[in-house]
């Protein structure tokens, strides 16, 4: 298919991400789109129903996670590959969301590194905080205080990590807010509505930080 013709088949049958709305991560996803100005359908993925791990959503996630994503006869899974995509697919569109110059490979692994920190030292900590706090309460279940506790330690010494970094420059990965830095607004929001916000308000560069990346219109929209 040449290029031509694949814009104008994407145009036809458009985007669409197959997740929950609340979900940390479809938000990623979502925010991405929002940033790059792209139409897109959200398909409502019943997570209390267990939808995700049913047909037809294992056709198109295997692993049984939201989100799951398509654009035109392209299928994907994976929030940071989904954004990944995006990124580079739409890099002319909306926010550039890559480094200044994509094309020099030391700058894209800085920001790739922050991406990998992102997913494997932040993630994982800032989610179960956001369980903890927010989604077991729309279960009906209780927060588990020893938890937090035990989480909010592994977060600060993250946020430690963070504030020497934004001592240096404006963004996680640089001048330039990337997806390095979009990845971690999901959570981030979640976390600023519990006891956990006192670890980004306590370090003054990562509380501008958040301050920042938090008031983009890309991310009030994924609040509406």
């Amino acid at each position: 298919m040449t290029a031509s013709a694949f814009e104008k088949w994407t145009s036809l049958t458009g985007i669409k991400v197959f997740g929950h709305a609340a979900s940390i991560s479809t938000r990623r996803v979502l925010l991405t789109l929002h940033e790059k100005n792209l139409d897109f359908e959200l398909v409502h993925v019943d997570l209390k129903d267990g939808e995700h791990k049913k047909e037809p959503f294992l056709s198109r996630n295997p692993f049984g996670k939201v989100p799951a994503f398509e654009d035109g006869d392209l299928k994907l899974f994976e929030s940071r590959a989904i954004t990944q995509y995006i990124a580079h697919r739409y890099e002319g569109q909306g926010t550039n969301l890559l480094q200044p110059d994509s094309k020099n490979l030391a700058h894209y692994a800085i920001m790739a590194i922050g991406m990998q920190v992102e997913a494997h030292q932040f993630d994982p900590v800032a989610s179960k905080l956001a369980w903890e706090h927010v989604f077991k309460l729309i279960y009906g279940l209780t927060t588990d205080q020893a938890i937090v506790a035990e989480e909010e330690a592994k977060l600060a010494k993250v946020l430690d990590v963070y504030e020497a970094r934004l001592k240096e420059f404006k963004y996680l990965a640089g001048d330039t807010f990337t997806l390095t830095d979009l990845h971690h607004i999901p959570a981030i929001q979640y976390l600023l509505g519990t006891p956990s916000k006192k670890l980004f308000t306590e370090r003054p560069r990562v509380n501008e930080w958040v301050a920042e990346i938090i008031k983009r219109p890309a991310s009030q929209k994924i609040l509406e």
